[in-house]
């Protein structure tokens, strides 16, 4: 089985590949160069492994909360694969795919990326049963918000830290800043939740995988006929 994870959320190409217990990753900072570098990177990953595109069994994407403009480019890219060749897609939030990289004991686990307009894109997250699950929804929270929803002894990531490590610090109890290194998906971890949610059946296709936005509709995009 053949799997080709996407996450474009951040300024990071998260671009993973995975053949049995194999597993091919590629993380390069892009920036405004993603729209033009997506596709050659997947194309010369692809020729590097001597795989062709029609030998992906299952396609998954990052779904956000994250850049707007990168998760357009990525869900795109990653439907018009999956559309063409008739596969099934697997979209993982990218909040879970950061917390998946955050493991540190049994201790709760947020994720904190920053939405702009002093407002934070939130995943909580806690162990159940041995495996990290949502201990709250997704949320976007003011700074008040945020650090009272914070956790004591929690381990915090996300680039949301450069606005609020002192604050967090004094706040949270027992808290556990991870470095930047955290900050970003990865792809490894984002091959691993793929396959859980292959086993578990969760599985979806090119016409009903939608990003997640956080943001209230009147801050979104609005279409329509003048």
């Amino acid at each position: 089985m053949k799997i080709l994870a996407v996450d474009t959320s951040t300024n990071f190409l998260c671009l993973g590949l995975s053949c049995g217990e194999r597993v091919y990753e590629y993380n390069l900072e892009l920036g405004r160069r993603l729209s033009s570098l997506l596709v050659p990177a997947i194309k010369k990953t692809l020729e590097a492994l001597g795989w062709g595109i029609e030998e992906i069994d299952y396609f998954a994407c990052g779904l956000g909360p994250g850049s707007f403009t990168g998760l357009r480019i990525g869900l795109a890219c990653v439907k018009g694969m999956a559309w063409a060749l008739h596969k099934p897609v697997i979209g993982i939030s990218s909040l879970d795919i950061l917390a998946a990289g955050a493991e540190q004991g049994q201790r709760p686990v947020t994720v904190i990326i920053d939405a702009k307009r002093g407002l934070v894109y939130c995943g909580m997250y806690k162990f159940k049963n041995g495996r990290l699950k949502m201990a709250a929804p997704y949320a976007l929270l003011n700074e008040k918000e945020l650090l009272g929803a914070i956790k004591d002894n929690s381990v915090i990531l996300g680039n949301a830290i450069n606005l609020y490590r002192e604050k967090i610090m004094h706040r949270v109890k027992g808290a556990v800043i991870l470095d930047k290194d955290y900050w970003y998906p990865k792809a490894h971890k984002m091959i691993t939740l793929a396959l859980e949610r292959i086993k578990d059946k969760k599985i979806s296709n090119a016409f009903n995988i939608r990003p997640t936005y956080l943001y209230p509709k009147e801050c979104q995009i609005k279409t329509g006929k003048k």
